[in-house]
């Protein structure tokens, strides 16, 4: 099932996924830095939707209180709770 999440605090706008049988695939990041999100989304590819919560929530970038790979836990976490 396709999920979009709109992100906060981050230069990307928004996360769009799949979920399947519990694992995340089809990683966009619309906006942000090309060569971090596109990074992010291979390393995420296939793997548990739990066990990428888990990695990446609570990342920051520099300064900021978030990051796209923090945005990208709460989007999968908002997603599995439907």
């Amino acid at each position: 099932m396709r999920h979009t999440y709109k992100t906060v605090g981050t230069c990307s706008r928004e996360i769009s996924f799949d979920i399947e049988d519990g694992k995340v695939y089809n990683i966009v990041f619309a906006g942000g830095c090309p060569g971090n999100t596109i990074g992010v989304s291979k390393l995420a590819e296939g793997r548990d939707a739990k066990e990428l919560i888990n990695m990446l929530k609570g990342t920051k970038c520099g300064f900021k209180p978030t990051s796209c790979p923090d945005q990208l836990a709460l989007a999968i976490e908002k997603a599995i709770e439907k």
